[in-house]
């Protein structure tokens, strides 16, 4: 969109730089950011470089230097995404770099907060009680992005919270990564350089915020009903003719429980042998999110580590709580897998949304543990990304941990890309 082509339109501009001094990085972000977006922001995202980890307390003053004080949040990563000169977004790992977003968003009512764990609400607290940390009214349908310290405990509980207290609200953002020297991460919020907590933008009014949760990984076998588990046990599995639940009073359905182990054995038989090897050190558990429907597809599955094998009585402890009626799926994790993956959700999101207004910007959290490490190649899921949504602008940060919806419940992801992407309501 050309700038003054619409008075009242929405407006998103991202810039790059890897200079490697801090001030030269930041005059050039900003310059050619206000450039491009040629009107006053209302909003800022900065991300930065682990590279440039001891300057992190200078960054806010030299921004606000230049910048008016505009809500602006930002964290440490140990890459960043930006765009380059020419349009291409870029992913810089492990080098100096500096990525800025700013937004006009008329109609758009902007807030940025700071919280720690101590500012958390109790598990029994009401919604009230997180609606006043945040101070945006449910009503107001906010929608959230959210940047987390490595070593915040209480990520968790925070996401939980937010779903409570904002149902229907899409909450996206990853984990800032810390650099492995002094562990030392750094957030940012309004002026302030925050050491721990959650910093947070939350976007009401005028505006839609969509997520893409791309965990990488694809199922194999089929899905199994848990009979029995605890915590994060599962004792036992059963495969059902029928996509039906144990009927509550036995019923007259047949059919063989079975524990996790010897599902898995016999599963591990089918495969080929290219997925035999994998399955030795990829393989995961996905818990279906949507207990009514009835073909579980991509997407559909919140991916969780197989901890480990108990083989005395064939059970699975896997990363996440399980509990009886649920439904799990095993599936495996590879390079040329979490590009399909992407792949296949990015075509389904562009067809689902091909008739609203086209998207005006885009933020991408994408695992550390992803990049030019996973597939030998530098910038693959944002040029990805670019190919479905062209001229759409991106700018985002290598995580330690990915912050995104699968079903209607917001959670923290591993080795996951994650989309959030800004909408002009049609």
């Amino acid at each position: 969109m050309t700038a003054g082509s619409h008075t009242h339109s929405m407006k998103w501009v991202t810039t790059l730089s890897t200079r490697p001094s801090l001030e030269a990085a930041v005059n050039e972000v900003v310059q050619k950011a206000q450039a491009l977006l040629n009107t006053p922001p209302d909003v800022g995202f900065v991300f930065i470089a682990t590279a440039f980890a001891s300057e992190y307390a200078r960054l806010m003053p030299l921004l606000r230097e230049q910048l008016p004080a505009i809500p602006l949040i930002g964290c440490g990563g140990n890459g960043v995404i930006g765009m380059s000169a020419n349009g291409q977004s870029q992913e810089i790992e492990e080098e100096p770099a500096i990525a800025l977003t700013l937004a006009s968003l008329p109609g758009v009512t902007v807030r940025a907060f700071h919280l720690t764990a101590a500012d958390l609400p109790d598990s029994d607290s009401p919604p009230d009680a997180w609606i006043e940390q945040i101070g945006v009214s449910a009503a107001d349908r906010p929608q959230f992005i959210l940047l987390a310290d490595p070593s915040a405990p209480r990520v968790n509980d925070l996401l939980q919270g937010l779903d409570f207290a904002y149902p229907g609200s899409v909450k996206v953002g990853g984990v800032a990564s810390a650099t492995a020297a002094n562990g030392v991460s750094g957030l940012f919020c309004n002026d302030r350089l925050h050491r721990e907590g959650t910093v947070g933008i939350a976007l009401s009014g005028n505006i839609v915020l969509e997520a893409i949760v791309a965990q990488g990984c694809r199922p194999i076998g089929q899905p199994y009903w848990v009979t029995e588990g605890e915590r994060n046990i599962v004792l036992g599995l059963e495969e059902q003719a029928d996509a039906s639940p144990v009927p509550r009073g036995g019923g007259a359905l047949v059919s063989q429980k079975r524990t996790p182990l010897e599902v898995l054995q016999d599963l591990i038989q089918t495969l080929n042998e290219e997925d035999q090897m994998l399955a030795q050190n990829s393989l995961f558990v996905g818990v279906a999110q949507n207990e009514f429907k009835q073909e579980l597809e991509q997407g559909d599955f919140l991916i969780r580590y197989l901890l480990g094998v108990d083989p005395r009585v064939g059970a699975i402890a896997i990363g996440d709580r399980i509990r009886p009626g649920q439904r799990i799926q095993f599936h495996l994790r590879d390079a040329e897998t979490s590009a399909e993956d992407l792949e296949v959700l990015l075509e389904r999101h562009q067809k689902a949304t091909a008739d609203s207004v086209s998207a005006i910007g885009a933020l991408m959290f994408a695992c550390v543990g992803r990049g030019a490490r996973l597939y030998g190649e530098p910038n693959f899921d944002s040029r990805l990304f670019g190919r479905y949504f062209p001229n759409v602008p991106l700018s985002g940060f290598f995580c330690n941990g990915e912050i995104g919806p699968v079903g209607d419940s917001t959670f923290l992801h591993g080795f996951t890309s994650v989309f959030g992407i800004i909408r002009q309501p049609s």
